[in-house]
C-alpha cells in the first residue's frame, strides 16, 4: 500500500525513498517488513544490506549484500502484509479475503462498517477496495489492539482511508451516525448474532453483511437472526493449496506423503555430473506446500431486505 493520493493513478513503478515502508522477500515463505532509513543496515543469513543503497532503485529491485547474497524490495500491497504483519489476533488470509471482497461487492467510494478490527488484514485490503474516495470504520473493543491497529494503518499509509473506533459492537451496536449510510458491513465476532439489529439500521437499501465464525453452530445462531432482517443468505468455506515451484528431478523432490505434481514445461537437457551426464534430467516440477493457510471458518453472507 503506497501513500495514496486521489488525484494520481497508483502506482507500484515509484523508486523508494528514505522513510518508506518495504517488505524485504528473502524466499517465498521468509519475509519482513522493514522502513527504509538512510542509516541504516539489513543483517540476515545473506550478510549486511545498507539502506542506503536502496533509496532510489524502484521497487521490485534485486539488491546485493556485502557476501554477495540476495534479497527483493518490495512494495507492500495488501496481500504482502497479510503475511508479514503482527498477529495481535487469528488473521484472515488472502483466500478468504479476496472472496469477502467480491461478494461485499466493495468498490471505490464504498462505505465499509468493520468489527472487529483485530490485527487489520482484512482492513487493509478493504480500504484499498474503497480508495480513493470512500471509507472503512472499523471497530474494536480492545483499546491497545485498536490503537496498534492505527499505528499500522500509519505506518502503510491507509490512515486516510480507515478510522478505528474503540466499541464493544455486540453490547452496544453500531454508532447512530452510520445509520443508513454503510454499503457493507463485516463482523467477525464471537456472537454475531447479537450486532446483526443494529448492522440492519446502519445498512443502506439492497447492502450486504458479510459474518465471519469458526464453528458452525455460530453460523447456525447467526443466520436464525439473520432472517428478521435479510435475505439470500449463503455460507461459504473457502479452502487454498499453495505450491512450491523450482527445478529439480523426480528422485530428489518429493513431499511427505511421496506425491508431486509437475508442470509440463518440457524436459531440460541432462546436465553433466564429473564428466558424466546425470541420469535423471531436470524438469520445473511443483510440490504442494504442507501448511495450506485457506481455512479460518465460515464466511456467511446476507443482503437487507427490502422494506416497502
Amino acid at each position: 500500500m503506497l501513500p495514496i493520493d486521489p488525484t494520481k493513478k497508483l502506482s507500484f513503478n515509484r523508486r523508494i525513498t528514505d522513510g518508506d515502508l518495504v517488505i524485504v522477500y528473502e524466499r517465498y515463505d521468509s519475509m519482513k517488513p522493514v522502513k527504509v532509513s538512510e542509516n541504516g543496515v539489513l543483517q540476515n543469513r545473506f550478510g549486511f544490506f545498507k539502506h542506503c543503497d536502496w533509496i532510489g532503485k524502484p521497487f521490485g529491485s534485486k539488491v546485493f549484500s556485502n557476501k554477495g547474497g540476495f534479497i527483493y524490495l518490495l512494495a507492500p500491497t495488501p496481500e504482502l502484509w497479510t503475511l508479514v504483519l503482527s498477529h495481535r489476533t487469528q488473521i484472515l488470509y488472502v483466500a478468504d479475503i479476496s472472496f469477502v471482497v467480491m461478494y461485499l461487492e466493495i468498490v471505490p467510494g464504498c462505505v465499509v462498517l468493520e468489527s472487529g478490527t483485530g490485527s487489520g488484514s482484512l482492513s487493509t485490503s478493504l480500504a484499498r477496495a474503497v480508495a480513493p474516495n470512500g471509507h472503512v470504520y472499523t471497530f474494536d473493543f480492545h483499546e491497545q489492539r485498536a490503537a496498534s491497529a492505527r499505528d499500522d494503518f500509519e505506518k502503510t499509509g491507509l490512515s486516510s482511508l480507515v478510522t478505528v473506533g474503540v466499541r464493544d459492537i455486540q453490547g452496544e451496536g453500531f454508532p447512530d451516525e452510520f445509520s443508513g449510510r454503510a454499503d457493507s458491513i463485516f463482523l467477525d465476532l464471537p456472537q454475531p448474532w447479537l450486532a446483526i439489529q443494529s448492522a440492519a439500521k446502519m445498512l443502506q437499501q439492497d447492502g450486504v453483511l458479510c459474518s465471519f465464525s469458526p464453528c458452525i453452530e455460530q453460523v447456525q445462531k447467526t443466520c436464525e437472526s439473520l432472517k428478521s432482517y435479510f435475505t439470500d443468505i449463503r455460507t461459504f468455506e473457502v479452502l487454498l493449496h499453495t505450491y512450491e515451484v523450482r527445478e529439480g528431478n523426480m528422485g530428489n523432490w518429493q513431499d511427505s506423503d511421496g506425491g508431486l505434481s509437475t508442470l509440463k514445461s518440457g524436459k531440460k537437457r541432462p546436465r553433466p555430473t564429473n564428466g558424466q551426464e546425470n541420469s535423471s534430467p531436470q524438469m520445473i516440477m511443483a510440490r504442494r506446500n504442507g501448511e495450506a493457510k485457506g481455512h479460518t471458518g465460515y464466511l456467511t453472507f446476507a443482503r437487507l431486505k427490502c422494506n416497502l
